[in-house]
């Protein structure tokens, strides 16, 4: 589907500075943290962009935004483009913001050119992606697929101590303007355009990855308890250290996933160490594992591997070994009906591209899961992200918005089409 409808550069990047001067922090980034004053800011000025416009906002009870732009067919399913407005603590300016504001800036473009389409569009901005101040992250995409809050979160206190029961009330009540809808209502599509966060597309001078998929990521806690004791008294055949046990099993998980599988990942992101006295032998050490692959049965394969070398090391040192997973997403494969619209928007603007794999999770992850999605990503300085220092170039921002816009086109085309009848 082709049309006169054309991006409008200078609009998109005074945007994405206007929207950084919410929780600009003084190297250039931002806090702007979920269901924060903030973040409640940064709502209200899209919401009142929109409504300048003459479009329709909602928002859903998980405070989901969305602005509608209507179609022909106004009883059909609506095809969503979007990302998200909320950011790290010490976050870039792009991260999330970019994929809302290149979504409103397509939204805009097609009004600006008078572009009736067939289906209704509209853009969301969807809360608490990040994950930084209330865990866990993708928290509205994920209530959406679900259509439902679930229970476990109302207790959740963020990391400033608040109640997020209470944060959402307040962010819901501070646009009460703007009418709800029910979580969860059907779409037909999703699109997300977002900075790559790694290092590729720029060091290939490829301007646009087209994303087939988004790795799994399972998070594993691992606590090894053995007995404190003293430090200089206690000799070695008397020691039953977790520390040990810990450094060992770590050692062989280092050196056999990453280097046995260049898709695989480990890390680990936290360690403490009980009592944690200069002196003392510890009693206790606790250590998560975040394991991530494109394949799920790797994952278990993964997991497999770290109950196995923790017990076996723990054993050795006299210690015991408990695991527990805490988190699992499996990963999403994203449908070819929509992977085929970017690769013929791209051919359409002339724009070389790649496919790649996310291995990042973002709210399209969920989404997928109720209706076909796909991503955009675009470069990103050194392939930095969550740091104040993040940066687009400004051509790249509005290649991407030209991509989304011409891709939109496409998989409403696609998606529009009738029913075939059998």
């Amino acid at each position: 589907m082709n049309s006169n409808a054309q991006i409008n550069g200078e609009r998109l990047l005074q945007r994405i500075d206007d929207f950084a001067r919410i929780g600009g922090t003084a190297a250039g980034g931002v806090n702007r943290q979920a269901l924060s004053a903030e973040d409640r800011q940064s709502r209200r000025l899209l919401a009142e962009l929109a409504l300048a416009r003459g479009f329709r906002v909602f928002q859903d009870p998980m405070a989901n935004l969305f602005i509608r732009r209507e179609g022909r067919l106004v009883d059909r399913p609506p095809f969503v483009i979007g990302s998200h407005l909320d950011s790290q603590p010490t976050g870039g300016r792009f991260d999330g913001a970019l994929g809302t504001l290149t979504a409103f800036e397509v939204m805009e473009s097609l009004e600006d050119a008078g572009v009736a389409t067939e289906l209704p569009l509209e853009v969301v901005a969807w809360t608490n992606e990040e994950g930084s101040r209330f865990a866990p992250g993708t928290m509205g995409s994920m209530a959406f697929s679900l259509g439902a809050i679930p229970e476990a979160w109302s207790d959740l206190r963020g990391s400033d101590g608040a109640l997020f029961t209470e944060e959402l009330k307040a962010t819901l009540d501070a646009l009460p303007d703007i009418a709800m809808r029910p979580l969860g209502f059907p779409i037909c599509g999703y699109l997300e355009l977002h900075i790559e966060q790694g290092p590729s597309l720029e060091r290939e001078n490829v301007p646009v990855g087209i994303v087939h998929g988004i790795q799994g990521t399972r998070w594993l806690e691992v606590t090894i308890s053995g007995q404190a004791a003293h430090a200089g008294t206690t000799a070695l055949e008397f020691r039953r250290d977790p520390m040990v046990a810990a450094t060992a099993a770590l050692d062989i998980l280092f050196k056999r996933i990453m280097p046995g599988d260049a898709a695989a990942r480990v890390t680990v992101g936290r360690f403490t160490i009980e009592p944690g006295s200069v002196n003392a032998i510890p009693g206790s050490v606790t250590f998560t594992v975040d394991l991530r692959h494109s394949d799920a049965t790797v994952i278990d394969q993964l997991e497999a591997l770290v109950r196995k070398n923790c017990a076996t090391a723990a054993s050795a040192a006299g210690c015991q070994a408990n695991i527990r997973q805490f988190f699992d997403m499996t990963p999403a494969a994203f449908p070819e009906t929509l992977l085929g619209c970017l690769e013929r928007a791209g051919r359409a603007l002339d724009l070389p591209a790649k496919r790649m794999l996310s291995g990042a999770f973002h709210d399209a992850l969920f989404i997928n899961r109720v209706a076909p999605s796909a991503m955009i990503f675009v470069p990103c300085r050194d392939g930095l992200s969550h740091n104040e220092a993040e940066f687009v170039e400004p051509e790249h921002s509005i290649i991407g918005a030209r991509m989304l816009l011409q891709s939109t086109l496409e998989a409403m085309t696609e998606l529009g089409k009738p029913p075939a009848v059998a």
